[in-house]
């Protein structure tokens, strides 16, 4: 296809980390196929020292004509470092590159954001004071104060699969729940599927938290007074959702057509399926931004990074998916 007008603006993620080299090797992939052009925001020292050519760009809207010839690379301040040894005084251009990232977006410079792996514990060392990279971009998206509600969605291996709750343990997983809170993220999956995946009426398959949906009460009752009753609110509202489906069926169900989407109760739940079928080509979607965000679904992998051997599956599958949600807004729109 034509090269969109619009680029994806990509983050360089942890510069000691694979980002770099898997820019690089997916810039090789993406121009081979004519797909949608992308740049990088990062320090071109960074870029330069993994390999590949770099065309320094000034503004997003050069990246286009750029993309031919180079990998588009829009420099920020920050010094070169070593692949596979992570330095914290990279943390500043870390943050940078994610801010500079959403504000392209959502001033209409760019298509999407697609980040790279970060390493939150480096971060933290700098003063990073968020969660993770979802708890950022919400911030970075908030309006009169007020943050969105992020919501994750893993899509690989035939599976779309939304989580309710993210990174917490497991043992505070059912204190977490709510009927409100499922119905909310429900809300939010329903409306991104339908203009970002443009689906119209998306078949949203709901998981229960305990072995077998709770077998009708007799081992657990959150399917019954907490989970089913979202269900209910949403499909008052014109949700196309199901009841809290037992965990160990109902990805097959999915995969067999039943549902265009899971909604997991908790981490584990969701991704161990998704990585399972697609331990490699997997993506990371945020929902519920007023932009469009995907990742890589993997770490920042140091010693691949360090030996150069870092795969790219991932981010280039990252870069498809932000560009047909991308047309797939631009259409509903």
């Amino acid at each position: 296809m034509a090269l969109p007008a619009l680029p994806l603006a990509v983050t360089m993620g942890d510069p000691a980390g694979v980002g770099p080299i898997i820019s690089f090797k997916a810039y090789e992939a993406v121009k081979a196929r004519n797909e949608r052009a992308f740049y990088v925001i990062a320090p071109r020292t960074v870029m330069e020292a993994v390999g590949g050519r770099v065309a320094l760009i000034r503004d997003p809207a050069e990246a286009g004509k750029a993309f031919g010839e180079a990998l588009p690379v829009l420099n920020i301040p920050g010094g070169p470092v070593t692949p596979g040894k992570p330095d914290p005084s990279t943390a500043p251009a870390v943050i940078e590159s994610i801010r500079l990232a959403v504000e392209h977006t959502r001033g209409g410079k760019a298509a999407a954001v697609v980040t790279n792996p970060i390493a939150k514990a480096l971060l933290y060392r700098a003063g990073f004071r968020h969660p993770g990279h979802t708890e950022y971009l919400a911030e970075l998206a908030a309006t009169s104060g007020k943050a969105p509600r992020p919501v994750m969605m893993l899509v690989g291996g035939g599976l779309r699969v939304a989580l309710v709750t993210i990174h917490r343990p497991l043992a505070s997983v059912v204190k977490s729940l709510s009927t409100d809170l499922i119905a909310e993220i429900g809300g939010i999956v329903h409306n991104d599927l339908a203009q970002a995946f443009g689906m119209k009426r998306p078949r949203i398959g709901l998981c229960g938290v305990n072995p077998h949906a709770g077998e009708d009460g007799e081992i657990g009752r959150e399917e019954i007074e907490i989970i089913n009753p979202a269900a209910v609110k949403l499909r008052a509202r014109g949700v196309d959702i199901s009841d809290a489906r037992p965990g160990d069926t109902i990805f097959h169900e999915a995969r067999a057509g039943r549902f265009d989407v899971v909604i997991a109760m908790y981490h584990d739940q969701g991704l161990i399926p998704v990585k399972t079928l697609d331990m490699w080509g997997g993506v990371n979607v945020t929902l519920g931004l007023p932009f469009i965000r995907t990742s890589p679904d993997h770490g920042v992998a140091y010693d691949a990074a360090a030996s150069g051997a870092a795969k790219a599956d991932s981010l280039i599958a990252a870069l498809e998916l932000a560009d047909q949600m991308a047309q797939a807004r631009a259409a509903a729109q």
